[in-house]
């Protein structure tokens, strides 16, 4: 493709194609992000020369689907729905920069639309519950961070109701993922987290299984249950050895970073709490140079809940603001920051934090205790 782009240098197509190629042919552990960087310049001069290019703003949404460079795919997340409104993707598609950059309103509506869309099809495409089971991962994490608790929660029961049949023949392991993943991550996000230690493992697969065994550690980890952390560290160990004797070795890959996490909780939960630190430092620095999934989880806040509830306030207000650079417009980002400003005696960042809060989640009808506190914070500094 670099070929064909080379000897058609204003073929939009072959610009297009070969940026296309670049992503695809990205290494994994290369953190100069160069085949990246290459692929958003070209796609950016596609984009500017012609906004209607269904490639260019795709492939560009995917490009900058980073946290380094989510806000240049911000123009063509905007634009993109535009172009191919009857296409449940595209009108998903922007919300893997929104659920970056924190418009959830936005990211919201981009996966309603997309979800909609595979209900009222009527342009002959095959669409399969894969994009419903797509865009409600995404539609359940942003619900969360407005304080959409009981949306969430009836997403959660609509998503119980999906058929491995209803899928592509190919996907049975992705939505077994999704209805592993998205319940721990509302009972985590609430932070109930004895709930969280009740989620079930879904599935035969050890590496779907994982995520209980990770927010089991998490969860165990606030509650100071050591017992029940280690537990879950050994779950979690031995369904990364399965993986990676079983026929799909690659994912086994892929659980490390959750595993560290676990392994932080762990140590945290018995009380070691510089190792926690440590151990939760070293991830959230990975996360800072490779990137992290859009609806997964930021380390470096987990690493400022521990320093929160080790009070280092002033430590924790700078981790959280750190985290917030990548994660901007989180629930839980916000309410620790505003927390920990209060803490650290800086009533006018708390205030600032506990603001953006509460308008985040104008409207809703949350009973988190959050939301509770900001109100009462913004109150006091206002007399």
């Amino acid at each position: 493709m670099g070929k064909v782009y080379q000897q058609n240098p204003k073929d939009t197509e072959a610009a297009t194609f070969y940026s296309l190629s670049l992503l695809a042919s990205e290494p994994d552990e290369d953190t100069t992000f160069a085949n990246r960087k290459q692929a958003i310049s070209i796609l950016s001069f596609v984009f500017e020369q012609q906004p209607d290019h269904p490639g260019a703003a795709h492939y560009l949404i995917h490009a900058c689907d980073n946290p380094q460079f989510a806000r240049q795919g911000l123009a063509a997340a905007r634009k993109y729905a535009a172009i191919a409104p009857a296409s449940p993707h595209a009108l998903h598609m922007p919300s893997h920069i929104f659920a970056r950059l924190g418009p959830w309103q936005e990211d919201i509506q981009s996966n309603l639309a997309s979800i909609a869309a595979t209900q009222h099809n009527d342009t002959g495409m095959l669409m399969g519950a894969e994009h419903q089971v797509h865009a409600m991962d995404f539609l359940l994490y942003a619900y969360l961070q407005v304080g959409e608790d009981d949306k969430a929660d009836a997403l959660l029961q609509r998503l119980n109701g999906v058929r491995a049949e209803d899928m592509d023949a190919g996907l049975a392991d992705y939505l077994e993922e999704r209805q592993m993943e998205m319940p721990a991550l509302y009972y985590l996000e609430l932070r109930q987290w004895k709930k969280a230690l009740t989620v079930q493992p879904v599935g035969p697969r050890p590496y779907v299984q994982s995520t209980a065994y990770w927010a089991y550690a998490v969860a165990a980890g606030h509650l100071h249950d050591a017992a029940a952390a280690r537990q879950a560290l050994d779950q979690y160990a031995a369904a990364v050895e399965v993986t990676r004797k079983s026929d799909k070795p690659y994912r086994a890959k892929y659980l490390e970073r959750n595993q560290n996490e676990a392994r932080a909780w762990l140590a945290f939960a018995e009380g070691k709490n510089e190792e926690a630190v440590t151990l939760m430092r070293s991830v959230a620095e990975e996360q800072d140079a490779k990137g992290k999934g859009e609806v997964e989880l930021p380390a470096r806040e987990m690493l400022a809940d521990m320093l929160l509830e080790t009070n280092h306030p002033q430590q924790a207000l700078a981790e959280y603001e750190r985290a917030m650079k990548t994660d901007p417009g989180r629930f839980n980002g916000l309410a620790g920051a505003a927390r920990a400003a209060e803490l650290a005696s800086q009533p006018q960042k708390a205030s600032e934090y506990s603001s953006q809060l509460l308008k985040n989640c104008s409207g809703s009808n949350s009973n988190r205790p959050e939301l509770a506190d900001a109100k009462k914070l913004m109150a006091m500094n206002r007399n």
